[in-house]
């Protein structure tokens, strides 16, 4: 699929969800996973998050892989400070995600994003910066 077809795929999603919203969380944010083509996907380009390694080791693999998938789509298609929330009813465990304005460095679009997981009644927050790569994929910046 190719940069311009993803980005009005994006631009379209964007504006019918859009219309959707109710003034609360939109269900679209939060049904929208990214799909793979048989090449690495979006989320392992996420380099396990922004979530610090002890903490997300401690994650079932469903709750890391719904952990790193709220930050795609919050880095991905929310608007600015919308949150994008996970959550595990096996688990307990929930989270969520907001971006920033994206901005742009060199040729690259960033956003800086907050991601909260609350487990044990203690909440984990992580801030950090991602940027896309030419291949339209996020990676945090170490």
């Amino acid at each position: 699929m190719n940069a311009r077809y993803q980005i009005l795929t994006i631009a379209t999603l964007l504006a019918l969800g859009g219309c959707a919203n109710t003034g609360g969380q939109s269900s679209f944010l939060n049904s929208f996973v990214p799909q793979s083509a048989g090449k690495p996907t979006v989320i392992e380009a996420l380099n396990g998050g922004i979530v610090d390694p002890a903490i997300t080791a401690q994650l079932s693999a469903e709750d890391r892989i719904k952990a790193l998938e709220a930050e795609y789509r919050a880095l991905e298609i929310a608007p600015s400070g919308q949150i994008v929330a996970w959550s595990s009813t096996q688990s307990g465990v929930s989270g969520e995600v907001y971006a920033a304005q994206p901005y742009e460095v060199g040729s690259q679009n960033c956003r800086q994003y907050v991601h909260k997981i609350m487990r044990n009644g203690e909440t984990t927050t992580a801030r950090g910066t991602a940027c896309r790569s030419e291949d339209g994929n996020w990676t945090p910046l170490v």
